[in-house]
């Protein structure tokens, strides 16, 4: 069992379910590489774009790392205080907007697709 795995199934109910469902639509679907960061999972094209965070009330984070940069037409990627990264929230799979995360997604990794994120440290699992 990988490390992602061991992260998403320490967790229980809806958690589990909504973290299970992140990381296969990010992974098998958007083709992202995943690698566990800071304790938890971050999922990278040519630089990070996202991380998911099981947070202590119950809910799941998804935060995006240039958050700041993507345009927020929904309205629902929340600041809370930080410079660029931007979040949302999610209690229960049945509450996924699943139309709105595809296209904030889809905004996200064109984004990293035109402008890579150069920062010291970060090495691609990916061939350019």
């Amino acid at each position: 069992m990988s490390d992602v795995d061991h992260y998403i199934y320490s967790y229980d109910g809806k958690q589990r379910e909504l973290l299970l469902y992140l990381h296969r639509y990010f992974t098998e679907e958007l083709n992202l590489y995943c690698k566990m960061r800071y304790k938890i999972p971050f999922y990278d094209g040519k630089s990070w774009i996202c991380y998911v965070n099981a947070l202590k009330n119950g809910e799941v984070e998804l935060a995006f790392t240039r958050g700041n940069e993507l345009s927020n037409d929904q309205g629902l990627l929340l600041e809370k205080g930080r410079k660029q990264v931007r979040s949302l929230i999610f209690d229960k799979l049945e509450n996924l907007p699943f139309q709105v995360l595809n296209e904030i997604m889809q905004e996200a990794i064109l984004l990293d697709q035109i402008k890579p994120y150069s920062f010291k440290g970060f090495q691609s699992q990916r061939e350019p």
